[in-house]
């Protein structure tokens, strides 16, 4: 009989039992064995990770969800990257930049203390902004009204490694009102884009839900990949202030707040990066047996 050890944490959590759940197993195993053990957990994303022994580059990362696999993924590249700094012990303890292998590439991370917490941050590979859609149809798809839209913001597929239908929406009430079910756009955009993520403007940032049933998730608490991407969006179409930073909630809906902290660094000459952290909490461990 073998044993398969796996962690738990809360991502994107500012208290237990908040944010986003993920799960980490410290090894990688045939692809048919990770999918059945993500399935099994039955939480939004399991990522596997595979010592490397460079401390430049701790872990090579494959993440799944109950369905499939992800090529990048962002609360499980936040909380692999506090497991592997404060858990696992994968890198000394005064690092604190590396970068993790995922399928997108080689995702840069850094770890920040601030006021006794530990905060770990991930860059978003470039995005890459795709077809406009139909605002009528994009609001009905939600069992919203078309005036619920945001007045100039437009429905828009965009994602750095994994494709997300962006949807603005003018307040936090239509953004709680949203839901979405499969088929509320045709099989070819289901098909293609990871998710359905709508949000609001606020004073600090954005409020938002992000729907996935075709990936598995009826309701995702935190969608780090997606909120890198997000704020890229809002970059294009000059929604946001002068500020370069921001907080993005998300959760809220579903009993499991999530603030995810955005940064915008404005490199010389350059595109802007987009760095998305927060806080990871480690909840529990278990083991299967196979």
């Amino acid at each position: 009989m073998t044993q398969i050890s796996y962690l738990l944490f809360d991502v994107f959590a500012e208290r237990p039992f908040q944010g986003n759940q993920l799960a980490v197993v410290p090894q990688h195993l045939d692809d048919a064995t990770m999918q059945t053990l993500a399935n099994e957990l039955n939480v939004a994303e399991t990522v596997f990770l595979r010592r490397t022994g460079d401390a430049s580059r701790p872990a090579e990362l494959r993440i799944f969800t109950p369905r499939h696999e992800m090529p990048f993924a962002g609360h499980p590249t936040v909380g692999a990257t506090f497991a592997i700094a404060e858990v696992l012990k994968w890198v000394p303890p005064d690092t604190k930049n590396f970068s993790l292998g995922e399928r997108v590439g080689d995702v840069a991370v850094r770890l920040e203390r601030k006021d006794g917490k530990l905060f770990a941050w991930l860059r978003t590979p470039p995005v890459i902004f795709e077809s406009d859609l139909d605002r009528p149809r994009s609001a009905a798809s939600l069992g919203l009204a078309e005036s619920d839209l945001h007045g100039t913001l437009p429905p828009q597929i965009a994602g750095a490694g994994n494709p997300f239908l962006f949807i603005a929406l003018k307040d936090r009430d239509a953004v709680d009102r949203a839901w979405y079910a499969v088929g509320g756009f045709d099989e070819t955009i289901e098909t293609y884009v990871s998710g359905i993520f709508v949000f609001c403007l606020t004073e600090n940032g954005t409020y938002a839900r992000m729907f996935a049933p075709m990936s598995g998730i009826a309701e995702d608490p935190a969608t780090g990949s997606a909120t890198g991407p997000l704020f890229a969006y809002l970059t294009k179409y000059g929604a946001l202030d002068a500020k370069r930073s921001f907080v993005s909630e998300q959760g809220v809906k579903l009993g499991r707040r999530s603030v995810l902290h955005v940064r915008i660094d404005m490199e010389a000459g350059g595109a802007p990066n987009f760095d998305v952290g927060g806080e990871t909490i480690f909840v529990g461990e278990g083991s299967f047996r196979t």
